[in-house]
């Protein structure tokens, strides 16, 4: 099987700061991998790299097996990556709807839309309502309701169900359940599950450790700026994970 997106001798650097030194990459279709790592050791980087924030200095990034060159977010976006940050990127004063179609507004159809640049709100929200119900994470039915209006995993559920949405082969989500509770926090990782099951490959940045060994089908170990292993729940322990993230064990 051919990655969904794969990166080969990545390696990138900040001055005399090298964060990343020749770091490999894979995510197959369907698959959750996760990112795991101390502080430092080169994970943001790493995502940022592979969402197309970020040009490595050297190495190469290849999607369904094809070369590319990232240009900025947008051209990430092009290939069917969607990608999530810890600070969410919504705008708490605009609706739920707009959210969802933030930076992709639909016009109108006809001289409404193309001489008048109208935007069909009316067309966005039935799309907003009919994809918040198939991920099944939202329990709200106003489309109009402000995102400043709603919990902490609301709001998540919104950027990842935007990321679902628009991404047609991979989401990568960065500390999606940071800032949620027990209860908001699974339901988010019932999104994740959701969005493997419909064929999405899902890279996941991490620090609980928990969560990790509950979703993730291979877990990515990232020290130093080098990939340190890849392991899996089956195969390796959180306690295993975090004494060869930490350096304690040689691999």
């Amino acid at each position: 099987m051919t990655p969904v997106l794969e990166a080969r001798n990545i390696t990138k650097s900040y001055g005399h700061v090298r964060a990343l030194q020749g770091v490999d990459f894979d995510v197959m279709p369907g698959e959750i991998v996760a990112i795991i790592g101390d502080n430092g050791a080169g994970k943001s980087t790493l995502i940022k790299c592979l969402s197309g924030a970020e040009t490595p200095d050297s190495g190469e990034i290849l999607v369904d097996g094809e070369r590319v060159q990232f240009t900025g977010p947008d051209s990430s976006r092009q290939y069917g990556i969607e990608t999530v940050y810890q600070t969410l990127a919504v705008s708490p004063s605009l609706d739920i709807a707009s959210n969802l179609f933030l930076g992709r507004e639909r016009r109108k159809k006809g001289i409404l839309g193309t001489v008048f640049r109208m935007l069909d709100s009316k067309g966005m929200r039935e799309d907003a309502s009919r994809q918040l119900n198939e991920l099944g994470i939202l329990t709200v039915q106003n489309m109009k309701q402000p995102v400043d209006t709603l919990s902490g995993g609301q709001r998540q559920g919104v950027a990842v169900a935007r990321a679902a949405a628009f991404g047609s082969k991979l989401a990568i989500l960065d500390e999606p359940t940071a800032a949620l509770g027990v209860k908001e926090s699974g339901k988010v990782l019932d999104l994740i599950r959701q969005i493997r099951d419909r064929g999405m490959a899902v890279v996941l940045i991490s620090h609980n450790m928990p969560q990790v060994f509950e979703v993730a089908d291979r877990i990515h170990i990232q020290r130093l700026g080098r990939r340190a292993t890849v392991v899996t729940p089956q195969t390796h322990s959180a306690n295993d994970a975090v004494a060869i993230m930490t350096g304690a064990v040689q691999v």
